[in-house]
């Protein structure tokens, strides 16, 4: 049972090392908000079907606030502080056009 927690333990923390440090992504300047998600989200972000990329809760349910969650990162999301401008807001708009909001 202990080897079981341990490796549990293990697993978890190296999935949360792996989305929770600062990304260097740039995006192609005509990147499309899909290919954005597709190559920057994808690996911790994985769509739930072919038309929902996310379930998004209210107060991040906004052009604005999705931008800043990507730019800023949290805890366990890491800061993609070079998806600026037009290819931020192509991305921002791929999220709400393509999510549900709970």
């Amino acid at each position: 049972m202990k080897k079981l927690n341990f490796a549990l333990t293990l697993s978890a923390l190296l999935i949360l090392a792996g989305c929770g440090a600062s990304k260097d992504y740039t995006p192609p300047a005509d990147a499309s908000g899909e290919k954005i998600f597709s190559t920057a989200c994808t690996e911790c972000h994985k769509p739930l079907s072919a038309n929902v990329a996310m379930i998004l809760s209210e107060k991040v349910a906004s052009k604005e606030a999705i931008i800043k969650k990507f730019q800023s990162g949290s805890m366990r999301m890491p800061a993609f502080k070079n998806i600026q401008g037009e290819a931020a807001d192509r991305l921002a708009e791929y999220v709400l056009t393509n999510s549900e909001v709970k």
